[in-house]
């Protein structure tokens, strides 16, 4: 046996373990990200990261298969760890901390697609939960995307699903008896559809008295349209009944009681009805996006339901079922599809 025929021998177990892992990858691959489309997004990243575990194994076979010296070898070895250590030393600064926050928001779940939060500055709707970032549509329909790790080290505020406390801040001078104001503030809450509405005294200042009225909202989905229609409210309550509304600043002179004040009036916003909202425009990916959702968890249930069925059910209505299981899975393949907004022209 010549010297090539050696080095040929030498390199026999490299090439198999690169065709093994290869083939590993290729087929984990196209079973958790085809064949799995079903399951949904929310498993995505549990199956990135078995893919990524994957790879690293098959490196660390490769390194030892070849032809070196172990002391080669262990310094190969030695400096894939030290890679390792390195990533997660500084995970809270790098692209590798971004995905560690991510894994750890999989688990707590402190939000989800359509949900209102609200981190420092940024106030707006989820639109996609990914490995190192999360995107959010903001009020003036801009998508932002914020890292992971901002998410884990900063407080988040989330709107309630279940509902949710908007409020209206208004000043009113001292000649108004507040059992008035409260009676006209919460007559206000009650016509914007306020669920246990009530009226708090912030502050007593200098010319004025400060007062704020609030509401459950249970429908959070038209939350900005919501707070401008209570508002309206509030200015029609108390302008229909000659009250102003002072700046807590203002010192209200008139030239004698029977001076006449200059209050707008407007009748007629109880009457007026829109097609559209400013949240369907606002906020169209977060709702497509949350929409979605529902209907691939619908699906998911469903199908889980007919699996169930299927057990007990008659032979003949076996590929009925299965039929049916099929054309849903199919149905969630397409739903998981990531959403594109159209670009603007």
């Amino acid at each position: 046996m010549d010297l090539s025929d050696n080095l040929l021998m030498d390199w026999v177990p490299v090439l198999v373990t690169l065709c093994f892992f290869g083939c590993m990858t290729w087929l984990s691959q196209k079973f958790m990200f085809n064949k799995l489309k079903h399951t949904g997004d929310e498993n995505i990243f549990t199956r990135q990261l078995v893919l990524l575990l994957l790879m690293l194994v098959g490196l660390i076979c490769v390194v030892i298969s070849l032809p070196l010296k172990e002391n080669l070898e262990l310094q190969i070895l030695s400096l894939i760890g030290l890679v390792l250590s390195g990533l997660l030393a500084f995970s809270s600064t790098t692209i590798f901390g971004n995905l560690v926050a991510g894994s750890l928001m999989r688990f707590t779940q402190p939000f989800r697609t359509g949900d209102f939060i609200r981190i420092d500055e940024t106030f707006g709707r989820v639109t996609e939960l990914g490995l190192f970032d999360c995107e959010v549509q903001t009020e003036s329909r801009e998508l932002v995307s914020i890292p992971n790790s901002m998410l884990i080290n900063k407080a988040v505020s989330v709107v309630r699903r279940s509902g949710t406390i908007i409020s209206v801040e208004l000043s009113l001078g001292y000649d108004l008896h507040h059992s008035r104001i409260d009676e006209l503030l919460m007559q206000a809450a009650e016509q914007c559809g306020l669920e246990d509405p009530f009226v708090h005294v912030t502050q007593l200042g200098d010319f004025s008295v400060s007062y704020k009225v609030s509401g459950l909202l249970v429908e959070i989905k038209n939350l900005l349209t919501a707070r401008s229609n209570f508002h309206r409210h509030v200015l029609d309550c108390l302008h229909d009944n000659d009250i102003e509304i002072m700046s807590p600043n203002f010192v209200s002179q008139h030239a004698g009681p029977d001076a006449k004040r200059v209050i707008a009036h407007s009748p007629a916003f109880k009457k007026v009805k829109s097609e559209s909202t400013a949240e369907d425009v606002v906020f169209d990916k977060a709702e497509q996006a949350q929409q979605i959702e529902v209907e691939k968890l619908d699906m998911l249930q469903k199908i889980e339901q007919l699996k169930e069925s299927l057990v007990y059910a008659e032979k003949e209505k076996h590929k009925l079922i299965e039929a049916e299981i099929d054309q849903l899975k199919h149905k969630v393949s397409e739903l998981k599809e990531v959403v594109e907004l159209p670009e603007d022209k």
